[in-house]
């Protein structure tokens, strides 16, 4: 862990050497997340609540899964240009140093400018918890916090995912922003507005409905078609995504035959 401090430190100093365009980038994700805002409140104005969900509670969903999300990009920034690291050969150079290869790649680019998208999760969920009619105490406060802490980890591992893909695609699989960025749009909403296939997809397969759906449907005080026990598997899920993560980046690391530079 102090090495992967020291590479980030490194290279937050990098970015603090042009403030002009750290500030551009957080202003861009800062805008293009307030866009993401803006939709749930012009539903939130125009229909009042989505079945049986209110305004304030979608604000919940909407600001779980977004900090989840702005957090595990920001730590694993080096993962989304992984890619590039691979068609030009910089893993051989990544091998060659007496440290976990991916300490090095996720240490190697610690992006403050996806905290842009951060502050609108944060003002979403602060919002939303001030508004709610229910109670929201300090055993309601940790749940939260806990599906925050499990969705980083889940996102973390998704990441890891597709950069470990890299070893066999070379090229980064577009496809996985349908799972993170599509994923932490339909997350924003309760799951339950969305056709039967596509609700286990998110809850089975891919479990972002466990991060926020489920925990904040109990805290509500809504009834599931599911057992109880489910509302709180948060942090199985995030647990269970990070090892397959890891378990596939070193699958692809083994693979690695060297760019031949």
């Amino acid at each position: 862990m102090s090495v992967y401090f020291k590479l980030s430190l490194a290279y937050l100093r990098g970015q603090m050497q042009h403030l002009g365009s750290f500030a551009m980038s957080v202003t861009r994700n800062l805008i293009s997340s307030v866009g993401d805002a803006l939709r749930l409140v012009l539903l939130g104005v125009s229909f009042g609540a989505m079945g049986r969900w209110t305004g304030a509670q979608i604000a919940v969903l909407y600001g779980i899964i977004t900090i989840s999300f702005a957090v595990a990009s920001a730590l694993g920034a080096g993962l989304f240009s992984f890619s590039g690291v691979i068609r030009r050969g910089d893993f051989d150079r990544v091998l060659l140093r007496p440290c976990g290869t991916l300490t090095q790649v996720l240490g190697a680019k610690f992006d403050l400018t996806r905290f842009g998208r951060l502050t609108t999760g944060v003002v979403g969920l602060a919002w939303g918890i001030a508004r709610l009619d229910t109670p929201f105490g300090a055993a309601q406060a940790a749940m939260t916090a806990l599906c925050v802490f499990s969705g980083v980890l889940l996102f973390l591992g998704i990441l890891m995912i597709q950069g470990g893909a890299c070893f066999w695609t070379i090229e980064g699989m577009e496809a996985f922003n349908a799972i993170t960025y599509g994923g932490v749009a339909m997350a924003s909403y309760p799951l339950e507005v969305y056709k039967g296939w596509l609700r286990d997809l998110f809850l089975y397969v891919i479990p972002l409905g466990c991060l926020n759906y489920l925990p904040c449907a109990v805290l509500f005080g809504k009834t599931l078609p599911y057992p109880l026990f489910t509302a709180y598997l948060a942090p199985v899920a995030g647990g269970a995504y990070l090892a397959l993560g890891l378990l596939v980046w070193r699958a692809g690391v083994r693979r690695y035959r060297s760019a031949g530079a």
